[in-house]
């Protein structure tokens, strides 16, 4: 299984930081964010990554280069100025991506999720831990409890279903999840498009599953987060 780790975006709200550093290269702990995630990835298992890229993104590539001092080889997906958001930059890497499922991460996020859970269920004669018994899921979501900054959540989860936010018991979509490139069907490289109107057809079309994630999970989307991370990552 390939990794896609999405690392194009802009980062507004991390200005000024992000005037002249991307937001995956930001440090946390003594490491830039990005590097949390290839590092946990090279342990569970993973080999290969594909990161996009907009803002700042020779920076990137300069910063990690071929992926070897982590033991992955990396390869990155270009995209023009503003981005592609994040359905049209996985879109725009499919061919990088293969024919097979793939792990999407967002690259402002850092958790301590066993990445490994899914690297492991490729292995010949293994049942993917996803897939509600009766659905042919298309993609599989991690959530998480909604923070204090997105108290609505995004969904619901009946059983390993995902549906619709349904009152009080709703979570959040944690950046993390798996997607068969089937999910991406008609959406042609260089195409502009956000993520959730997909996942709102997958729910309705019954083929979207998840599951819940009670570690520790960071949405690093604003300079005060980020602080509270490194003091946190630094003290630990």
């Amino acid at each position: 299984m390939k990794a896609f780790i999405l690392a194009a975006g802009r980062g507004e709200r991390m200005r000024p930081l992000t005037d002249h550093t991307p937001k995956p290269l930001l440090l946390a702990g003594g490491k830039p964010l990005i590097v949390w995630h290839l590092e946990r990835l090279a342990v569970a298992g993973f080999r290969e990554a594909v990161i996009n890229h907009a803002h700042l993104g020779e920076q990137i590539e300069a910063a990690l280069g071929d992926g070897s001092q982590w033991g992955l080889s990396i390869e990155y997906s270009p995209e023009p100025p503003g981005a592609l958001e994040t359905a049209g930059g996985i879109a725009n890497a499919l061919p990088l991506l293969g024919d097979q499922p793939f792990l999407v991460v967002n690259g402002d996020v850092w958790c301590d999720f066993d990445f490994g859970r899914f690297c492991r269920s490729t292995a010949p004669g293994t049942k993917p831990p996803w897939g509600a018994a009766g659905t042919q899921a298309l993609a599989h979501l991690v959530m998480v409890a909604n923070p204090a900054h997105h108290g609505g959540g995004d969904f619901s989860l009946d059983g390993e279903r995902v549906i619709f936010a349904n009152g009080e018991q709703t979570l959040t979509y944690a950046g993390i999840g798996v997607f068969s490139p089937a999910f991406f069907a008609g959406l042609k490289p260089g195409s502009v498009m956000k993520l959730r109107p997909l996942l709102d057809a997958a729910i309705a079309a019954g083929n979207l599953t998840g599951e819940r994630h009670a570690g520790r999970w960071v949405d690093v989307g604003t300079p005060q987060r980020l602080a509270e991370l490194d003091q946190e990552l630094t003290n630990a």
